[in-house]
């Protein structure tokens, strides 16, 4: 009997190391079908799991109360298990270099606990020649195994999109790929057993890794290219929702739209990729002119607020200003990597402190890593000006009276800032409306 009957059987088990928003609904759906172990270091999201309580919001409350997976955070448990899933971060430093302290502390753990007979995918997004380069050694030195021969590994890189209820593991090709023929038959049929869209085999792990890098990358380098005619647009007086929506008519003009790029994939994914080709002597251009021009969006949108502020002949300094939404994308409690922080600290430069409201956020999240407290929507009065950074559902259903009740009543103008363009600009094309979106 081989890994994979082993595993149906329930023989053998399957383990989740990280379960962030990406590892945990993993986890969910193989416990469906065979059983699973799913560790996490962080203990108090263990015990938030044991209670029933999904502070991802990826599967709900009811879904994590339901589950046969074995929520712990203990390393040792990780034994009982033969084929190892790693689903944790991989951000970027400062400097914007790749951080791989995460996957390297996961193949540190995984090592310590590692028996022959076993096969682990790693799921994290990184650059060709990690898995094999960087992981391989960590495991092999930490277990005292030999790969290819005590254990076998292969990659797959993560596709779940993060408060997306249409697009989950389970409705997008997966690709596998493994360091042989067997791997890849064993790391295909597992994950055949929870995707029913079907898997894609990847010539190798390096194809995959290559393949999983890119897709982000484009999406970057696309949006860094609506945000640049925002810009121009902008100083030319033309609405650029408008000109998209015309452009658009045509079939083949891809449909990607200017904003804030945060999170931990696109604005994080192609410095991994440029890291990698620098290493090899080239210095990425298209790629880099993108992140940079991303990267300067939120700068943007808080200069744009101050030159709207003085065309209200409303005082900067000290302005009273909401930021509705903090998260990095929209219906998603998180944080991390938020591009709207920037928008945040450059209206402090000018002295402006503005009041920060989701409701769809992790509130203990944004005040440990960004020290931010957030009010709730009754805060949002006497305004100077309103941004509507994120498009949460919460917002969706204003109406033009309940956004008018934001605003002070001492002002001739209201400064009305859609970043995402969710409002009607007809409406709010009047003369007591400033209104602006990228």
């Amino acid at each position: 009997m081989n890994l994979f009957e082993k595993l149906v059987s329930g023989e053998e088990k399957l383990s989740l190391v990280g379960l962030g928003y990406v590892g945990m609904p993993i986890a969910v759906a193989f416990a469906r079908k065979i059983k699973v172990v799913g560790f996490d270091l962080n203990e108090k999201k263990i015990e938030l799991y044991k209670n029933g309580i999904d502070p991802t919001n990826e599967v709900g409350n009811d879904v994590i109360k339901d589950t046969r997976v074995e929520f712990t955070a203990d390393p040792a448990k990780l034994r009982e298990a033969k084929f190892h899933i790693v689903a944790v971060p991989t951000p970027v430093n400062d400097d914007h270099t790749p951080d791989l302290t995460p996957v390297e502390g996961a193949s540190r753990i995984l090592g310590q606990n590692l028996t022959k007979g076993s096969v682990v995918v790693f799921e994290s997004t990184v650059y060709p020649g990690v898995t094999e380069d960087i992981c391989v050694p960590i495991l092999e030195k930490e277990s005292g195994l030999t790969c290819g021969v005590d254990f076998k590994i292969g990659y797959s890189p993560e596709r779940i999109n993060p408060g997306d209820k249409v697009h989950r593991l389970e409705t997008i090709v997966k690709i596998v790929s493994g360091m042989d023929q067997e791997t890849l038959d064993t790391v295909a049929k597992v994950y055949e057993l929870v995707v029913e869209a079907g898997v894609y085999r990847a010539q190798s792990i390096k194809v995959a890794e290559a393949a999983k890098v890119i897709e982000n990358s484009q999406r970057d380098i696309n949006i860094a290219f609506m945000n640049e005619l925002s810009i121009i647009f902008n100083k030319m007086g033309i609405d650029t929702k408008s000109v998209l929506e015309a452009a658009g008519t045509k079939w083949n003009f891809l449909k990607f739209y200017p904003g804030l790029v945060g999170g931990h994939c696109i604005g994080v994914d192609p410095y991994y990729l440029t890291y990698k080709a620098e290493e090899l002597g080239y210095h990425s251009q298209i790629i880099l002119a993108g992140r940079r021009i991303n990267d300067d969006m939120g700068k943007y949108v808080a200069e744009s607020m101050v030159k709207n502020l003085i065309k209200a002949d409303i005082p900067v300094k000290g302005a009273k200003v909401a930021i509705l939404g903090f998260t990095f994308k929209e219906n998603c409690p998180d944080t991390r990597n938020t591009k709207v922080i920037d928008i945040y600290k450059e209206l402090g430069e000018y002295g402006i402190n503005p009041i920060v409201v989701d409701p769809a956020a992790d509130a203990d999240e944004a005040k440990r890593l960004y020290g931010i407290t957030f009010e709730g929507m009754d805060a949002v009065k006497d305004m100077d000006a309103v941004i509507v950074a994120v498009a949460h559902t919460q917002f969706l259903g204003l109406d033009k009276a309940a956004v008018n009740g934001f605003f002070s009543t001492g002002h001739k103008k209201k400064v009305f800032m859609d970043i995402k363009g969710l409002f009607d600009r007809n409406e709010y094309l009047t003369e007591d409306y400033i209104y602006w979106r990228l």
